[in-house]
């Protein structure tokens, strides 16, 4: 016997269950903030076992003026630029029109996830990329509730399983990095990474490791440095911390160009000779590494294919498409300049 379909639940169902009126668990639905936070949070753990979903109409991705929002926390590094060129490169050929919102260090404009959830269903954007800034659970559910697409690319904190992620092979490029330092001769090599829970750290760093201990090497856990963040300044702090230790190590494996940056400006206030006092590789690959002096060795990401992929795969969802993996994992390169050289005699 065919069991009947489930009744789509209604505000007032809802309501009841929440012990509140039909209007108060409206203002939660449509992000209104006057409702007492214990309310709020009673009203939203019901709509999520009810199974509420808010259905207002859509464009689809496929007409003309869709927009689809791009979230980054600062735009002031190569990586940054280079990802938003393969979002854009591919939006000009998919006519999409992309919004950016820039949030700062703490993504404060993501303090509402019901309201800026409902925000972007009633302004009819297709979906929201999220770029290496940390996504809480509950801004994913405020999203997923609404069926509206998101992708994170090298994501802060590790997603659920359901949301789709871009990034490049960050483990294996770590690994890459070390077993060129350690084909070179170095055996003394420091880490000195970016933000220590994100995601991508945590896969270089483990990449790193797990060279040295193939070859070995013990690690040494006073060589690890954690930076804090993926910019310049955390590499001339690690590089200070490095050389007060008794034994310098010869080479450096930067969580990032940018920290490479940083630990190529304190090398030189430091009168260390790069490479011939010390190597020093980064990973990304940007441009600044080429500009750098001396032009750096580098994991180079994908960085413009994991922006196209990134969008790519939130227009599929918008469209009603499965997925058929819900992680972009996209190979790295070993990009070999000047920075690198064999220990000194």
């Amino acid at each position: 016997m065919k069991r009947p379909a489930r009744a789509r639940p209604t505000l007032a169902t809802v309501a009841r269950q929440a012990g509140v009126s039909a209007p108060t668990v409206s203002k939660v639905v449509n992000g209104r903030e006057d409702v007492a936070p214990e309310t709020r949070a009673r009203i939203l753990a019901a709509l999520e076992q009810a199974g509420y979903q808010s259905r207002p109409p859509r464009r689809s991705p496929t007409e003309a003026g869709t927009v689809v929002e791009v979230v980054i926390d600062v735009l002031e590094s190569a990586y940054m630029v280079e990802v938003l060129n393969g979002v854009l490169q591919f939006a000009a050929g998919a006519d999409v029109e992309i919004l950016l919102s820039v949030t700062g260090p703490a993504p404060g404009s993501l303090r509402s996830p019901e309201r800026r959830a409902q925000r972007m269903l009633d302004e009819g954007r297709a979906g929201m990329i999220v770029v290496t800034s940390a996504f809480s659970e509950a801004q994913l559910h405020a999203f997923r509730r609404r069926r509206i697409p998101v992708v994170v690319i090298d994501p802060l904190n590790p997603p659920s399983a359901d949301v789709v992620s871009v990034g490049a092979a960050n483990w294996a490029g770590g690994k890459a990095a070390t077993e060129h330092l350690l084909e070179l001769g170095h055996r003394r090599i420091a880490y000195i990474g970016g933000t220590p829970a994100a995601e991508c750290n945590q896969a270089r760093l483990h990449g790193y490791m797990a060279a040295l201990m193939a070859q070995g090497v013990p690690v040494d856990p006073r060589l690890i440095i954690s930076g804090g963040s993926f910019r310049r300044e955390s590499g001339i702090t690690g590089l200070k911390a490095l050389l007060q230790l008794d034994q310098r190590p010869t080479a450096v494996f930067a969580g990032s160009d940018t920290i490479a940056l940083g630990v190529l400006s304190e090398a030189g206030r430091q009168g260390i000779r790069v490479p011939e006092d010390m190597s020093l590789i980064g990973f990304d690959g940007t441009t600044l590494g080429q500009e750098s002096v001396p032009p750096l060795s580098s994991i180079a990401q994908p960085l413009e294919e994991m922006g196209r992929a990134a969008l790519r795969a939130l227009l599929r969802q918008a469209l009603g498409e499965v997925l058929d993996s819900h992680r972009v994992e996209l190979a790295t390169q070993l990009v070999l300049r000047d920075s690198t050289a064999p220990p000194a005699a």
